[in-house]
């Protein structure tokens, strides 16, 4: 999850909020026109209108010709809108590198530093390796030079990233608690800073994740959740706690993490990358269980999400993992074609992927008796492991070596301290016992502190926690609504249906050849469009489930009442008159209003069975800014208050009866439909208006 951690490291400055483009002509001087101007690209960076802000800040470029420190701040947001604009990360680069080097030359170190973060995630992604440890060293050079606690919180936590990508945790850990306590000398921190310790805080629970150190990752978890207040920061902290807890093998919490995410990242792209890799995580899971089914359904939704997101590494490692999965299906071409998908990007982002892959396709071959492929995929797989213990080697080596090094320098010291006299001995001795006692107060005050801390921000941790529990609450309303919809969309047909098979069967003498063969016919064609019908409302629904959110755009009318009209074909003994105004387009979701529809003519229908000469009216037409669509009956009207569960979501739903109405009113809500009703008992007819607003 090293992309998603440095990733998040972005929101480290602070924003204006106001999104006015100003009007630079009523600016005389130069440096009110660069101050305006730079205002609104940084509003414009907040509202992330990124595609927006590429071409505002090369008209602030323009403008700053001849200003190089406000040109160093457009060239950075110049970039940032390009590495916000399909991860255009090249283009990124270039503005970035052009705002480090104006922003070091007028020496504004926080654009500096500014520019140093984005570069040190940039040379990450473009896998700049050479350029990236000329960074780091620039930024070694400075950091204990800048005395701005968030710039120098800033550079410590780009060093912490370096060595989180070098798997080199300690380092890592060390320098990110460091530029965490730099971030929080700041008493008034706004929400981006507050943020960003948060962020910091989760770097750190990730990095326990890939030692194996589960039960740490979930305590800095907890710390960090007071300080998030983004929704990409709190859907990494969704992230880390689903994979602890499936290590832990704490299933509910897991869950409960997993459907959080899923609320959170609702409607929103940003986290696309977010949803796949906590789909990947529970179908390791599964997978490590054997559940083969359960890991499938979470390989799919990993690669689904994956892909939305448009992210190489993340579509890689959902290729590796379904790749995994159908393997142990044993559908071995597909499990081929997928791994090799992955194999694809493997080697450029993650050796040990590309050393598993060849692993498994290695394993593949091998059950499809393909000897030869199978042993060139795992000669692949033992050269690249070999490769990785090498690797590990020369670190252990590396890391020996230089303790040994510091034990010599050590003993040097020592053997040149032992030739000085016995008064400069007593003076030294004098000066380490005042500096120790002094170091060993300050240990303690900061230890008491960071229990203080801790104390407290665990009884922040406790007071939050029960928001979590309406989660599955509104999951199980979303599940009632579709009950809703089946039940009552496919009663009536089943009923009659069931009328014209009992017809037949127990009376068949009233029936003459003529009436058998039409009602044969009907029976017929009622069965096909059942069946249709049943079909559309599973799918919709199934694609609705996750997601109970219209997709508006624009039908014609006719299309609509066409597919109407044919679900009805049961209905052959009401009247059924359509007034449709032609070529009349209403912007909706054509399933709800369908929907909406067909629940009210059931209705209708219903009502009509014992009624002479029985008829159902459906007129559509447009009057001022709305469009009607109307359903009369002359079932001989009713108590108005019988559709009380059209405005009223307290009246209490039957298995028979009220789920109708619930639906309707539901999803008039969700489509912005308004509804009356009046009936007329005199009259003998029921008149209920549908009323949508043009677009």
């Amino acid at each position: 999850m090293k992309k998603i951690l440095l990733f998040l490291t972005l929101h480290l400055f602070a924003f204006s909020f106001s999104q006015k483009q100003p009007d630079l002509a009523q600016y005389k001087n130069i440096n009110n026109k660069l101050k305006n101007w730079y205002e609104y690209c940084k509003a414009l960076a907040e509202k992330e209108k990124y595609t927006i802000l590429i071409n505002r800040a090369e008209v602030g470029i323009q403008i700053a010709k001849n200003n190089p420190k406000y040109l160093g701040k457009f060239y950075f947001y110049k970039g940032y809108g390009y590495e916000y604009t399909d991860n255009q990360y090249e283009k990124a680069t270039e503005y970035f590198e052009k705002s480090l080097k104006l922003s070091h030359r007028t020496k504004d170190i926080k654009q500096e530093t500014l520019a140093l973060m984005r570069l040190n995630y940039m040379y990450y992604s473009l896998k700049e390796h050479k350029k990236a440890e000329n960074l780091i060293q620039y930024i070694k050079k400075i950091v204990d030079t800048i005395h701005d606690s968030d710039s120098k919180g800033i550079l410590l936590g780009s060093l912490g990233e370096y060595y989180l990508d070098r798997s080199e945790f300690e380092n890592f850990i060390n320098y990110k608690l460091k530029a965490i306590d730099y971030l929080k000398v700041d008493k008034k921190a706004d929400s981006l800073k507050l943020n960003n310790i948060g962020v910091s805080y989760l770097q750190i629970a990730d990095a326990y994740n890939d030692m194996k150190q589960y039960e740490k990752s979930v305590e800095y978890s907890n710390y960090a959740r007071p300080f998030l207040n983004k929704s990409d920061g709190v859907a990494f902290l969704y992230n880390s706690l689903i994979e602890a807890y499936t290590h832990l093998g704490n299933l509910e919490m897991a869950k409960k993490n997993y459907l959080a995410l899923y609320e959170l990242a609702n409607n929103n792209p940003m986290l696309d990358l977010n949803v796949s890799y906590a789909n990947r995580n529970m179908a390791e899971f599964y997978l490590e269980k054997n559940r083969l089914e359960l890991a499938d359904d979470y390989a799919d939704k990993a690669l689904f999400f994956a892909v939305k997101s448009k992210d190489e590494e993340i579509e890689m490692e959902a290729d590796v993992i379904k790749g995994k999965v159908l393997l142990e299906q044993k559908k071995y071409k597909p499990a081929i074609e997928r791994l090799n998908q992955a194999l694809n990007f493997a080697y450029v982002y993650d050796k040990r992927s590309f050393a598993e892959v060849n692993k498994k396709l290695s394993e593949a071959y091998a059950a499809q008796n393909q000897w030869e492929k199978a042993y060139y995929f795992h000669k692949i797989y033992t050269q690249t492991n070999d490769s990785l213990s090498i690797e590990a080697g020369k670190k252990s080596l590396a890391d020996t070596e230089a303790k040994y090094q510091n034990k010599s320098k050590q003993q040097e010291i020592k053997s040149l301290s032992a030739e000085n006299t016995i008064h400069e001995l007593s003076i030294k001795n004098a000066k380490k016992q005042r500096l120790y006692l002094t170091s060993g107060l300050i240990c303690i005050a900061i230890i008491g502190g960071l229990l203080y801390n801790q104390s407290r921000n665990r009884k922040k941790i406790n007071k939050k926690l029960s928001f979590l529990n309406s989660e599955l609450e509104k999951a199980n309303k979303n599940k009632m609504r579709f009950f809703g919809i089946l039940n009552h969309d496919l009663r009536s047909p089943v009923v009659s249906l069931i009328h014209f098979l009992n017809l037949q069967k127990d009376a068949p003498e009233l029936i003459d050849p003529e009436t058998k063969i039409r009602l044969e016919k009907q029976t017929s064609e009622a069965t096909e469009q059942l069946l249709t019908q049943m079909e559309d409302l599973l799918l919709w629904s199934k694609g609705q489930m996750e997601n109970f959110e219209p997709n508006k755009r624009f039908y014609n009318i006719n299309e609509i009442f066409n597919e109407i009209e044919k679900e009805f074909v049961w209905a052959s003994n009401v009247k059924i008159e359509y007034e449709i105004l032609s070529n009349l387009k209403i912007f909706t979701d054509k399933e709800y209003l369908k929907t909406i529809i067909r629940n009210l003519m059931s209705n209708a229908v219903k009502v009509l069975q014992n009624v002479p000469d029985p008829k159902i009216v459906c007129k559509v037409w447009d009057q001022g800014d709305f469009h009607f669509i109307l359903i009369k009956d002359n079932g001989g009207g009713t108590n108005i208050e019988k559709f009380r569960a059209l405005y009223d979501d307290k009246i209490s739903i039957g298995t028979t009866k009220g789920l109708g109405m619930h639906v309707i009113r539901d999803l008039c809500k969700a489509i912005n439909c308004t509804i009356d009703v009046k009936s007329d008992t005199k009259l003998g007819e029921t008149k209920i208006m549908l009323r949508i607003i043009k677009v």
